[in-house]
């Protein structure tokens, strides 16, 4: 997720900022946790900092002040929730290499459904935060079993419990998981099977490569 993020898209795209922002964020706060403790480290670790512009130190900036921005209500469902169908996917190729497979999620209308769609509007998507997460090279979501689906098909089920505003929403959601070899071809940038060919880039990446030329 980290290195698809940084490494292939655009220098200024959303995705990768918002990347940055989260990993700048992240370091930020641990440094500041572990502080009282390992106060040097700390310092050193404060003062190497390339986007801190002050140099008062770890000690005279303040404690934790995490934005209130970073609690959506939803997004931790959303994000363990779609961990949870990313486990049963994972598990169901047995260790092989994720990329090599698209995903299909079916999860019937409700909650779990519409956070799903927080995470993918597209009903198939390469690029999507739910199919990063699910570490896929496709993923599709849907309201039900597609017709072609073969009667041998490995489907592998499991239940979320959605629990939101203290308990005072609580739903529990089934939903289906299929695992399929994907036949598209590897990308020789990004590395996932989003390419035609073995020998061009899928359209994500000729789309920043693109923007890369347009810009020099």
């Amino acid at each position: 997720l980290l290195s698809c993020r940084l490494y292939c898209e655009e220098a200024k795209d959303p995705k990768r900022r918002s990347c940055q922002t989260v990993l700048a964020e992240t370091l930020d706060i641990v440094v500041r946790s572990f502080a009282p403790i390992l106060p040097h480290l700390a310092e050193e670790v404060f003062q190497y900092i390339p986007f801190k512009k002050d140099s008062e130190g770890v000690f005279r900036t303040g404690w934790i002040n995490a934005s209130s921005a970073w609690k959506k209500p939803g997004i931790e469902e959303a994000i363990e929730g779609a961990c949870a169908m990313r486990d049963s996917f994972l598990g169901s190729i047995s260790g092989k290499n994720a990329l090599e497979y698209e995903v299909i999620i079916v999860i019937e209308p409700g909650l779990l459904f519409e956070l799903m769609e927080a995470l993918q509007a597209e009903e198939t998507s390469s690029v999507s935060q739910l199919n990063e997460i699910m570490m896929a090279s496709q993923t599709t979501l849907l309201s039900e079993l597609p017709k072609e689906t073969p009667a041998d098909a490995n489907i592998i089920k499991g239940t979320f419990l959605i629990n939101l505003e203290g308990g005072d929403i609580c739903e529990q959601s089934s939903y289906k998981v299929i695992a399929r070899p994907i036949a598209k071809a590897k990308c020789p940038r990004c590395r996932r099977y989003t390419a035609e060919s073995s020998s061009t880039p899928c359209p994500r990446c000729l789309q920043v490569l693109a923007a890369r030329k347009g810009s020099t």
